[in-house]
């Protein structure tokens, strides 16, 4: 089984909660996407001082072949896109004027920006299958070390928004909108602006701006 990674090992999620959540996914017969090695993908790319950006998801995409790792991302030769980072690239058009070729999201991890999901598993054709698998804790404590010094947080949906009170200190950036999927994608998701915001921010305070749209 994969490994915690080496830049979180320390939070307390990885003695006390792992163990039993790794038996669980261990004894579940059913395929459990991502695959092993990609578990903590998204941890791996971004340790805490390498963070600047942070955007939560819910749960790995329960589609086989597509989750890897990083909240929304997906492998480069994914046709079509799912749904919601359909949607993410429409927004970031009208907002930058530019969108990635593909949907493979880990040019911005290495640039700073953390994708996580809630979950960090899910079992194929299940969505939110393990939503209640205990991954929930592992968010709150990444959220409570990265409250460390100001850094920008996208939350979208009333799940990630959720999770904003675990956010603490400040001078954080906290964007707050509907979630980018089909379903509510149009109720204010659409016209917010988050990767404009992010990089006005960033600027603002002397750091460089994300590269959202060319790896």
């Amino acid at each position: 089984m994969t490994q915690p990674p080496g830049a979180w090992g320390h939070l307390a999620f990885f003695n006390r909660d792992w163990p039993a959540i790794r038996a669980a996914i261990a004894a579940d017969s059913r395929q459990i996407l991502p695959p092993d090695a990609q578990r903590f993908a998204a941890l791996d790319a971004c340790s805490p001082a390498q963070t600047r950006v942070v955007i939560l998801g819910q749960d790995p995409y329960p589609t086989p072949g597509h989750a890897h790792g990083l909240a929304f991302s997906v492998d480069p030769d994914v046709r079509p896109l799912p749904r919601s980072l359909t949607n993410i690239f429409k927004e970031m058009q009208d907002d930058l004027g530019a969108a990635p070729a593909n949907g493979d999201l880990r040019f911005w991890a290495q640039q700073g920006v953390l994708l996580l999901n809630t979950a960090l598993t899910v079992p194929a054709g299940a969505a939110g299958g393990h939503a209640k698998l205990g991954w929930s804790r592992l968010t709150q404590e990444v959220l409570e070390q990265l409250s460390d010094r100001p850094r920008a947080f996208v939350l979208w949906g009333n799940h990630a928004q959720g999770y904003a009170s675990h956010i603490t200190g400040p001078g954080h950036l906290i964007l707050r909108s509907a979630h980018p999927s089909p379903l509510s994608a149009r109720r204010g998701f659409f016209g917010s602006r988050p990767f404009s915001q992010v990089n006005e921010w960033l600027k603002a305070g002397g750091d460089s701006p994300i590269n959202w749209t060319t790896p």
